[in-house]
Parts: C-alpha cells; sequence; structure tokens
C-alpha cells in the first residue's frame, strides 16, 4: 500500500487537503482540534520519525509544518496547521514527542505562537529581558501596542 493510501486510511476525515507533490513529499493540512491527534497517528501508529517543525508568518496568519520522515518508504510528510489572528494558540505536541519542546519555545518567542500544555515556555534563544510583545519573525516586528523602547 502506498503511504498516500495509508495516510488517508489512517486519518480519514481529519485531513482537509493532501497535497502530493510526489511520492517522496506529502502535505496534510490539519484543524487545529486534530492536530495532537493526527500527530499521534504519525509518531506512534504509523512509525513516523519526527524530523522538525517549522512556523511561518503568512501577514496576518501563520502556519506551522509538522515533518515527519518515513525512511522505509523514503518520503517525508508534513502535517500543516493554519492559526488565524495576532494571538495564535495551538496545543503542544510535547505529550506526544518529547523532543519537540524546543523548537515549539524557538516559535513562540520568534513568532509568538503560544503552545498550550508545553512544560516550560521560556526564552530559549532571546535574553530573559526580551522585550515582551516584540517577536522578531513576525513580518510587522513586534506587536501593536507593545513596541519596544529601544
Amino acid at each position: 500500500m502506498k503511504l498516500a493510501d495509508s495516510l488517508k486510511e489512517k486519518l480519514g476525515e481529519r485531513i482537509r487537503e493532501i497535497n502530493i507533490h510526489n511520492e517522496r513529499r506529502i502535505y496534510l493540512t490539519v484543524d487545529v482540534k486534530d492536530l495532537l491527534e493526527c500527530a499521534g497517528i504519525l509518531f506512534r501508529e504509523m512509525d513516523g520519525r519526527y524530523i522538525v517543525a517549522s512556523g511561518a508568518d503568512n501577514s496576518g496568519s501563520f502556519e506551522i509544518l509538522y515533518h515527519f520522515g518515513f525512511d522505509r518508504q523514503g518520503s517525508v510528510v508534513s502535517l500543516r496547521v493554519l492559526l488565524a489572528g495576532k494571538d495564535p494558540e495551538v496545543p503542544s505536541l510535547s505529550a506526544v514527542i518529547p523532543g519537540i519542546t524546543y523548537i515549539e519555545r524557538e516559535m513562540w518567542e520568534l513568532l509568538g505562537i503560544r503552545f498550550t500544555g508545553h512544560p516550560g515556555l521560556r526564552h530559549f534563544l532571546l535574553r530573559e529581558d526580551w522585550p515582551q510583545g516584540n517577536y522578531p519573525l513576525r513580518k510587522e516586528g513586534a506587536t501593536e501596542g507593545e513596541k519596544s523602547e529601544e
């Protein structure tokens, strides 16, 4: 069975969109409410190896891509969630993937994405006295009303 077929079978209606670039590169878009369950299925049930997660500011909305390697098939599957608004929030995947805590901390401090249930959101790359609300990787820089006075 092809990996794309297995993904469709395991994740079913939780997949909002599937984009198959080729047999080695598959993107799945899911709702935030289904993220924890979908990541658990990829990681625990389907033996997807967590590679990394990446976040991006799309001018008014945010997206996170969680990349999983399926080494036997030579494929990478990216689980994608879209977040609206200036105060994006998504559940932490740390209960499913313990090694994800560092990249979640990085996205929190650089993009301002809050990871609910994270065991220790604290600065990872920036100084401890970094101005609250100033997110260096947001396209507009600091969030309105909280601009740095430097």
